[in-house]
C-alpha cells in the first residue's frame, strides 16, 4: 500500500506540472538534427547556441537538440569538436525544425582532440556529474596492447575505474565488483563484454559510434546494476555513399561494410572482426607431431559481427535494427588421448522504434533478445564429459521525451524483462552409452520498472535533475521491489566554476557466480530467491568543477561515498556448478567504498589529452552465519581489486597535418592479496615425510608491487592518391620501458645444496607482457 501511494503521488506531481509548464510557454520551438556532411551520420553532443540571447542545447543521442526562444531573428551557432562550425541566420516566427549538417575540419588534425559531452563550457553546465564519454576516434589514436584497439582498455584511464590486472578489460568503478556494471549496446544488455578470457572487449571501435560511462548520479532510466553504466552506441552507417574500412594487426583484421539502403531514406553497417592466434598454433602443432616430449599449444580465437541498419518511415517515424554476434573458442587436443574444449559468447538484437509526436515530444519503444552461454567439454579415451550454462533475456521498453519549455525536460518509462537462467547443464557418459548421467537445473524470472524524471532549470545559476524508479523482480513464488530516489544539483558559482551533488539508490537482481580460482570465464548468473536478497547501494558525491585558461582546461574534483548492503560471496569449498541448491553456498556481507577524484582535460590546440588521480577506499565485512565464521572471521577486509592510489596521464599531439604522437602513463598501488606468514611441519605417520603447512593471516593483508606502464604510438596518414585509399599506419609500443608488472606471486622451494631438504621458501612474481612493440594498417575507401 505504501509503495502505491507514493507512486500515485510522484506521477500526480508530475501531472501538475505539466499543464503548468505547458501555460508558461509562450515562445517558439526551434528543433532538429545535426548530422555529419558526407556520411549523414547524426552528431551526439553537438553543441546549438544563440550567443545574443546566452542559450544553447546539447545534441542528445540520437543527434536531436531542441530550443525554446522568444521570437525575433538570431544567429544560430552549431559546433561540435572535429568539424566545422555553422552559424546561420533564422527569424524565428513560429514553431521550426532546422537540421544542420557539419564538415569534418579541413585539417584533419581535429581527430586528435578527445571527444567530450559538448565542449568543456557546456560539460560545466550540466547536472551531471561523474560521467565520461568517448569516441572510436580516440580509442584508436591511443596505443594498444597488440595494437588491437579497444573502448574499455580507455576507460580504465578515467578516474574513479579500475582494472582487474595485467591486461584485463575488466572494469571496477568506485569500489564495485564487476558484474555491477551494466553494459548496454544500443540499449540491449550484454552480459559479458570480454574476449579472450578477458584481455580485450567485445565492442569493435570500427561499429562504436560512442560510450557514456557513468559513474554515479545514475539518471532513472537506468537500473539494474550497482556500479556504473556502460552505454555504447553503434554507428547508423554512411547514408551518402557505399565505404570500405578496416584494419590489419599483429593478431586480428577487421573489415567494415557500410552504405544507404535509400538516400535520404536509410542507412546499413555491416563490421566484422576475427582473431587468427590458430593459424599459426595449428601450423607449430603440425611441425612438431611425432616429435618426442612434444606439448602441443592450445587453439584460440575469436570473431565478432555487428550490424546496424536504420530506415525513415515518414517525417516522423524511423527504425533501427541493430545486432550483435560474438564467440570464443578454445580447444586442446593432446596425443594421449584427453581433448578439451571450451567455448563462450554473446547473443544480441534489438529493434526500434523512433516517433516523433511534434516538435516537444519524443517517443522510443524497443524489444531486444540478449543471450549468453558457455560451453565446456572434454573427453578422455571412451569416457565424454560436458557442462554448460546460458542466461537468456527477452525485454520491452518504451521512454516518452517531453521538451514543455527551455526549464523542463521531462522523461517517462517503462521496461520489462523475462529472463531464463541455465544455471547448470551437465551430461557424461561413456561412447557406447553403458554408463550415461545427466543435471539440467532452470529457473525464470521477470523484473520489471517504471521511472520518471525532470530536468529542471529554475535560473541562470540552479540546475536540477531529479527522479524515481520503482523496480521489482519475481523468481517462482518470491517477490522484491523497491524504490530508487535519484537527485542531482548544479549551482554556478560563477561563469567559470560550478558546484555540483548527487544521490542516488540503486537495486540488482540477478547475481553472478563465479569461481575466483577459475582462470575460464564459467560464469553462473543467478536470480533473487528467498534465500538470496537482491543486492543494493547507495552513492553521494559531491564537486567542483572549473573553467581555466580561456575555456582550454576544465579541472574536477569530485569525492563520493557509497555503502552497500547484501552483498554477495561464497563460503569456503563452496560447489558452484551443477548444484540444486546453490541457496545454501551463499554468504551475505556490507561494503563501503569512498574516496577522491582529481580531473584535469584540454581539447582545444595542437596538444590534447588528461590527468587524472584516484584517491580510493574499498572494503568488505562478511559476519558468521549459516554454520561459518563467515570471511576473514567477520573482519573486515580489503578486496582484491582496492587501490589505495591511481594515476593516468593521457597526451595527443599533432606533430604535423599527417603525423599524430600519442602516449598514456599509468600507475596504481599494488593488488591486495593472501600471502601466507610462515609454515609448520607436519608428519602424519612416524618415519613418513614431513609436510610443510602455510599459515595465513586474515584476508588480504599484503600488497603486490605497483603497477605502473608507459605506452607509446604514432598515427602516419598515409597520402591517398591513385594507389593509396585513404589509409594510415598506427605504430603503438606497449609497456615501452618493458615493467615486469606482478601478475601473480608464488613460492619455491629453496633446497639445500648438501642434504637437499628445503630450507626455506622463495617468493616469486610471474609476469605477463613484457615491451610490446606493432603495427597495424587501417584503410578507408
Amino acid at each position: 500500500m505504501t509503495l502505491r501511494f507514493l507512486l500515485l503521488a510522484f506521477f500526480i506531481g508530475f501531472g501538475c506540472l505539466l499543464p503548468a509548464a505547458a501555460r508558461a510557454q509562450a515562445r517558439y520551438v526551434l528543433s532538429g538534427l545535426v548530422r555529419a556532411t558526407g556520411t549523414a551520420e547524426t552528431l551526439p553532443g553537438a553543441t546549438v547556441a544563440v550567443p545574443a540571447l546566452g542559450l544553447g542545447a546539447t545534441a542528445d543521442a540520437r543527434g536531436a537538440y531542441s530550443l525554446t526562444l522568444p521570437a525575433g531573428r538570431y544567429q544560430v551557432v552549431v559546433s561540435f569538436i572535429g568539424y566545422e562550425s555553422q552559424a546561420r541566420e533564422l527569424n524565428l516566427t513560429r514553431d521550426q525544425r532546422q537540421n544542420f549538417q557539419l564538415a569534418a575540419a579541413g585539417n584533419q588534425l581535429g581527430e586528435v582532440v578527445v571527444q567530450g559531452t559538448g565542449t568543456l563550457a557546456q560539460k560545466l553546465q550540466t547536472t551531471q556529474m561523474s560521467v565520461e564519454r568517448l569516441t572510436a576516434k580516440e580509442a584508436k589514436l591511443l596505443p594498444a596492447l597488440f595494437g588491437e584497439v579497444d573502448i574499455l582498455k580507455t576507460l580504465q584511464l578515467k578516474p574513479g575505474v579500475q582494472s582487474g590486472g595485467e591486461g584485463t578489460s575488466g572494469l571496477f568503478v568506485r569500489g564495485g565488483s564487476a558484474d555491477q556494471n551494466l553494459v548496454l549496446l544500443d540499449d540491449a544488455l550484454v552480459y559479458n563484454p570480454s574476449h579472450l578470457f578477458g584481455l580485450f572487449s567485445v565492442f569493435n571501435p570500427d561499429a562504436v559510434q560512442s560510450v557514456d560511462l557513468y559513474k554515479g548520479g545514475f539518471p532513472a532510466q537506468y537500473g539494474g546494476r550497482l556500479s556504473s553504466v556502460v552505454d555504447v552506441k553503434l554507428r547508423p552507417g554512411n547514408a551518402e555513399k557505399f565505404t570500405t574500412s578496416g584494419g590489419i594487426g599483429l593478431i586480428s583484421s577487421r573489415l567494415t561494410l557500410e552504405g544507404p539502403i535509400k538516400k535520404g531514406k536509410g542507412a546499413f553497417l555491416l563490421s566484422g572482426r576475427r582473431t587468427y592466434f590458430d593459424i599459426f598454433t595449428r601450423q607449430i602443432n603440425k611441425l612438431n607431431e611425432g616429435k618426442p616430449d612434444s606439448n602441443p599449444i592450445p587453439d584460440y580465437y575469436f570473431y565478432d559481427l555487428n550490424a546496424k541498419a536504420n530506415y525513415k518511415l515518414g517525417d516522423k517515424d524511423e527504425v533501427f535494427l541493430s545486432g550483435y554476434l560474438g564467440h570464443d573458442v578454445f580447444g586442446f587436443n593432446s596425443t594421449n588421448g584427453f581433448n578439451f574444449d571450451f567455448s563462450w559468447g554473446n547473443k544480441v538484437a534489438a529493434l526500434r522504434w523512433s516517433h516523433q509526436f511534434n516538435q516537444r515530444l519524443f517517443l522510443n519503444t524497443s524489444a531486444s533478445y540478449t543471450g549468453y552461454a558457455y560451453s565446456i567439454s572434454n573427453r578422455l579415451d571412451q569416457f565424454a564429459f560436458n557442462l554448460s550454462s546460458d542466461i537468456q533475456d527477452f525485454t520491452l521498453r518504451s521512454d516518452l521525451d517531453y521538451r514543455p519549455n527551455d526549464r523542463h525536460t521531462l522523461r517517462f518509462g517503462v521496461t520489462g524483462t523475462d529472463h531464463r537462467f541455465g544455471t547448470g547443464r551437465l551430461r557424461a557418459g561413456s561412447e557406447d552409452g553403458r554408463l550415461s548421467l545427466g543435471s539440467d537445473i532452470t529457473y525464470y524470472g521477470r523484473e520489471g520498472a517504471v521511472y520518471a524524471s525532470d530536468i529542471y532549470k529554475p535560473s541562470d545559476k540552479w540546475q536540477f535533475e531529479y527522479g524515481l524508479r520503482a523496480s521489482g523482480f519475481q523468481s517462482g513464488q518470491d517477490q522484491f521491489g523497491g524504490l530508487e530516489p535519484r537527485a542531482a544539483a548544479r549551482y554556478s558559482l560563477t561563469p567559470n566554476v560550478s558546484l555540483k551533488g548527487s544521490y542516488a539508490l540503486m537495486y540488482q537482481y540477478v547475481h553472478l557466480v563465479t569461481n575466483s580460482g577459475a582462470s575460464l570465464p564459467t560464469d553462473i548468473w543467478y536470480p533473487s530467491r528467498q534465500s538470496v536478497k537482491p543486492q543494493r547501494s547507495q552513492q553521494v558525491a559531491a564537486g567542483v568543477s572549473w573553467l581555466l585558461g580561456d575555456g582550454r582546461y576544465l579541472l574536477t574534483n569530485e569525492v563520493y561515498y557509497k555503502w552497500a548492503q547484501r552483498q554477495i560471496d561464497f563460503k569456503d569449498g563452496a560447489q558452484l556448478f551443477v548444484n540444486p541448491d546453490l541457496d545454501s553456498e551463499f554468504l551475505f556481507g556490507k561494503g563501503w567504498a569512498y574516496g577522491n577524484e582529481i580531473y584535469l582535460e584540454k581539447k582545444q590546440g595542437r596538444t590534447t589529452g588528461w590527468i587524472g588521480y584516484t584517491l580510493a577506499w574499498t572494503k568488505r565485512q562478511f559476519p558468521a552465519q549459516r554454520g561459518t565464521s563467515g570471511i576473514n572471521n567477520g573482519n573486515t577486509f580489503y578486496p582484491t581489486y582496492d587501490r589505495r592510489h591511481n594515476l593516468t596521464v593521457v597526451v595527443l599531439h599533432s606533430l604535423s597535418e599527417r603525423v599524430k604522437l600519442t602516449g598514456s602513463f599509468v600507475y596504481s598501488s599494488g593488488q591486495a592479496t593472501t600471502l601466507p606468514l610462515g609454515r609448520f611441519l607436519f608428519q602424519d605417520v612416524y618415519g613418513a615425510d614431513v609436510s610443510a603447512v602455510p599459515i595465513y593471516p586474515q584476508r588480504n593483508t599484503y600488497r603486490l608491487a605497483p603497477y605502473h606502464r608507459l605506452d607509446l604510438g604514432v598515427v602516419w596518414q598515409l597520402r591517398p592518391n591513385r594507389w593509396i585509399p585513404e589509409s594510415d599506419l598506427t605504430f603503438s609500443v606497449y609497456n615501452a620501458y618493458s615493467r615486469r608488472n606482478p601478475y601473480f606471486v608464488y613460492f619455491d622451494q629453496v633446497k639445500d645444496s648438501q642434504t637437499k631438504q628445503v630450507t626455506s621458501y622463495r617468493a616469486r612474481q610471474v609476469s605477463l607482457f613484457p615491451v610490446i612493440p606493432s603495427v597495424t594498417y587501417n584503410f578507408k575507401f
